[in-house]
């Protein structure tokens, strides 16, 4: 699945205007959210600390109207603590924002 980095900088344009300044800055505060989610997931060996994660990060992409990130952070909440296909899958979709 391909994730579309045009959807966040849309969806952020929609949110601030021109204003490209705060765009960038908005842009950085959602990969560094999505970062330390990604960091927590990594760490996470329960099912508590893992849902948590998952479902902050889908917090976090509903918030910047990322849909398929939601989605994808929908499917690793329901998945198991750890599971490795899973984080390449989402590091895979934050690696796409970054260089978007």
């Amino acid at each position: 699945m391909s994730y579309d980095p045009g959807a966040l900088d849309a969806a952020l344009a929609a949110a601030v205007g021109d204003d490209a300044g705060l765009i960038a800055d908005l842009r950085t505060a959602f990969l560094e959210s999505a970062e330390r989610q990604l960091d927590l997931l990594s760490r996470a060996r329960c099912d508590a600390n893992w849902q948590l994660a998952a479902y902050r990060l889908k917090g976090l992409a509903a918030s910047f109207g990322v849909s398929g990130l939601m989605a994808l952070a929908d499917e690793a909440a329901q998945s198991a603590p750890g599971d490795p296909k899973m984080l390449r899958r989402l590091r895979a979709a934050v690696t796409e924002f970054a260089l978007g």
